[in-house]
């Protein structure tokens, strides 16, 4: 019998055109994972969302937590362990949600499990908040490297953010702001939606207005 399983891909909703298919590569490789493995994937959770934002902001992420609960799915199925969450403690609790209500996990590029047969993998939280400690370092590197870059721009006058006169398409402001559409498809006033998302009420208007919502 075949284990019941669902996948959650995620990138961050800005860089490339390029950049942002990589949420197409993730689900392609962990379907064909799934399918050597005799797993039966149900469903697929897919969000564009920057790596910034705590898992409680990721709507998609709390959705496929959810489904997966109400559901009883055997595995969620991860690309990296960075996908369940920002920091060494997002990550954690997202692993004890799963362990809590018996949903196994699978992270394809650390090659990990959360459930070894029956019982909790021993080593999985050691290993996982080693692994997680490490990423949200390099991220708070990759942080600093970046605004010192910015100042360092700014210092020599190079003017920083899109090109005066610039009009972002719907294709774009769809994928940057996912969650933003999401919120008020569901019914949220504009202030309850901009502080969901972490953004100003004036980009949940401009969004609100740019799709008739």
């Amino acid at each position: 019998m075949s284990t019941t399983a669902i996948i959650y891909a995620r990138v961050s909703s800005s860089g490339s055109q390029e950049q942002r298919q990589n949420t197409e590569r993730q689900v392609k490789s962990l379907l064909q994972y799934a399918e050597t493995c005799d797993i039966q994937v149900e469903r697929i959770f897919e969000e564009h969302i920057s790596g910034a934002k705590r898992n409680s902001e990721r709507l998609g992420l709390q959705e496929c937590l959810a489904y997966a609960k109400d559901n009883h799915i055997g595995v969620i199925l991860f690309s990296e362990l960075s996908r369940a969450g920002r920091q060494i403690w997002e990550v954690l609790e997202t692993v004890k949600y799963c362990v809590d209500n018996r949903i196994d996990m699978f992270f394809q590029k650390e090659g990990l499990r959360l459930f070894d047969g029956e019982k909790v993998n021993g080593v999985m939280a050691i290993y996982i908040s080693c692994l997680s400690f490490c990423a949200e370092k390099e991220r708070e590197n990759i942080a600093f490297r970046l605004n010192q870059g910015r100042q360092l721009a700014i210092e020599k006058g190079v003017r920083m953010g899109r090109p005066h006169g610039s009009i972002k398409t719907l294709d774009q402001l769809a994928t940057e702001y996912a969650s933003v559409i999401k919120c008020l498809k569901r019914g949220q006033s504009v202030r309850n939606t901009a502080k969901i998302c972490g953004v100003s009420t004036s980009t949940v208007q401009r969004v609100k207005k740019a799709f008739n919502l």
